[in-house]
């Protein structure tokens, strides 16, 4: 049995650090953890400028704890009149990694969103041509769509189409949370890929009803039932290039979870790594995990691997039930569990 494991250090590929004293509040816990993270626009108002990222990121780097090496990697938001030319300007300057598509009012702070991909062929042709990647919440959110359909509509609908018409666009399908995402992706070429979040491989929809409503169990792409978990979980510990690490980390103080209307999204950044490594543990696949971690998703970007490593050794850790004190306390993703590895340097 493996009891210390030492690997590359990682990246997170999906985070939402929010802003303000939320964003001070959680930052280092993804910087302890992560070399560098996808950093996600949706801000109220979103970022959809080079000026608007630049100001964000700097605010991320005045969050951090002294010394952090974090290398925050700003995301453009696109809107139906989303600037081409401003975009690629970003991308050239080194302001922006990626541009991040949300389907208009499909999950937190989406409300400026796409309403008709078909709007944006300029955006996307630009994109093609830069090699910048374009992120997706792959959802619809058409009413009669029944809530847990939402994804593999959303790939029949719009996904296939897109990658045919751009078929040298880079597209990151974010969160995935179905067979359909997975099948899609194993499918595609080379230039899609998919992140997972701990989230989806642990829990199914039962857990939002689990001894009642479940709040901190809820999150946007609801999880679903289990055989999409466990379609899930099987592509990310295969080994496959196309699917890497992305925690969609999203905090919301407890008081905005256990409301009549509860904001969703899901803390998991205190203890992403051994959530995952959990399941990589589960299914005797802890030779597969550093390239989960740390190295498919800086390919698929183009990036440098890091150079410096992380060790996590099997020993019993207790999640706190909050992380963090006064307004901005979260409870976090499996608090009061007791997670079986720990990061130890």
């Amino acid at each position: 049995m493996t009891y210390r494991l030492t690997i590359r250090r990682p990246d997170d590929w999906h985070v939402h650090l929010r802003d303000g004293d939320m964003l001070h509040a959680v930052a280092p816990y993804t910087a302890r953890q992560f070399a560098r993270a996808i950093i996600m626009p949706n801000l109220a108002p979103p970022v959809t400028s080079v000026a608007a990222a630049t100001a964000y990121r700097e605010r991320i780097r005045a969050a951090l704890p002294a010394g952090s090496d974090f290398t925050p990697l700003m995301t453009c938001y696109l809107t139906d009149t989303a600037d081409a030319a401003e975009i690629a300007r970003g991308h050239a300057e080194g302001v922006w990694a990626a541009c991040k598509l949300y389907p208009a009012n499909a999950t937190t702070n989406s409300a400026h969103g796409v309403s008709d991909i078909r709007a944006l062929g300029r955006v996307l042709e630009m994109l093609q041509r830069i090699g910048m990647p374009l992120l997706i919440h792959g959802e619809v959110t058409d009413p009669e769509i029944d809530f847990f359909d939402r994804e593999a509509v959303f790939i029949e609908r719009t996904l296939g189409g897109l990658v045919r018409d751009f078929p040298a666009l880079k597209i990151v399908l974010e969160h995935i949370t179905t067979a359909e995402a997975v099948d899609f992706v194993n499918g595609a070429g080379a230039n899609v890929a998919a992140t997972i979040t701990p989230q989806h491989l642990h829990l199914n929809r039962n857990a939002l009803f689990a001894g009642g409503l479940q709040p901190h169990a809820f999150c946007l792409p609801v999880v679903k039932r289990e055989r999409h978990r466990l379609a899930v979980r099987t592509a990310a510990v295969s080994g496959s290039p196309r699917f890497f690490l992305g925690t969609d980390t999203a905090p919301h103080v407890r008081g905005r979870k256990e409301m009549a209307c509860g904001c969703a999204g899901i803390f998991n950044a205190p203890f992403a790594l051994e959530s995952y490594l959990a399941v990589f543990d589960a299914e005797d696949a802890l030779d597969r995990f550093e390239g989960f971690a740390s190295e498919h998703g800086a390919r698929f970007y183009g990036l440098p691997l890091n150079e410096g490593t992380v060790t996590l050794e099997r020993r019993d850790v207790l999640v706190p039930a909050l992380c963090g004190v006064g307004d901005t306390a979260v409870v976090p993703f499996h608090a009061g569990q007791t997670l079986a590895w720990q990061m130890v340097g």
